[in-house]
């Protein structure tokens, strides 16, 4: 059996606080319990850079930017990422599990909306870098919905609706 890989993306933002997290050796040590051995991090334009030292049996390798992070996400076993309304429905057409991590740093956050309604309706985790250990530590993912995919404009329907265009 191939190495179980996660796959890290923050979009074109910067989420230092997410890749800060992501490369602490408690998280390191919950992903290798639950068998993952990589850690793929697209850390955008942020500021921080994970260490590829961290002592926990887990391969970490990041980048700022690809021309597309499509091959990422479709080799990765597990994929967290920020709520961004692209990189999830990206990673929910792929059928690929998420974890969405919320970043509590935006001012009049529309993200916390759309992963509460993704999680509703059971297809993703959500938390926020605070509890993201809490998450892997109970990670199942077999409790996860598909992402009803050929549907865009039911997405774009519901992104509407949250940002009040309709």
């Amino acid at each position: 059996m191939a190495d179980k890989q996660v796959f890290v993306t923050v979009g074109t933002t910067s989420f230092d606080e997410l890749i800060e997290t992501l490369s602490s050796k408690t998280i390191c040590q919950l992903l290798k319990k639950n068998g993952f051995k990589k850690v793929i991090m697209q850390i955008g334009r942020g500021q921080f850079e994970p260490p590829t030292d961290v002592q926990c049996d887990v391969e970490l390798q990041y980048y700022r930017y690809k021309n597309s992070i499509d091959a990422d996400i479709l080799n990765a076993d597990l994929v967290i990422s920020h709520a961004g309304a692209g990189s999830c429905l990206e990673v929910l057409s792929a059928k690929k599990p998420l974890i969405v991590v919320i970043n509590e740093g935006l001012m009049d956050n529309h993200q916390t909306e759309l992963a509460e309604k993704l999680y509703r309706e059971g297809h993703i985790l959500y938390g926020t870098c605070s509890d993201l250990a809490s998450k892997l530590h109970h990670l199942d993912i077999s409790r996860l919905r598909p992402f009803e995919s050929g549907r865009p404009e039911k997405f774009a329907s519901f992104l509407d609706k949250l940002m009040g265009i309709s």
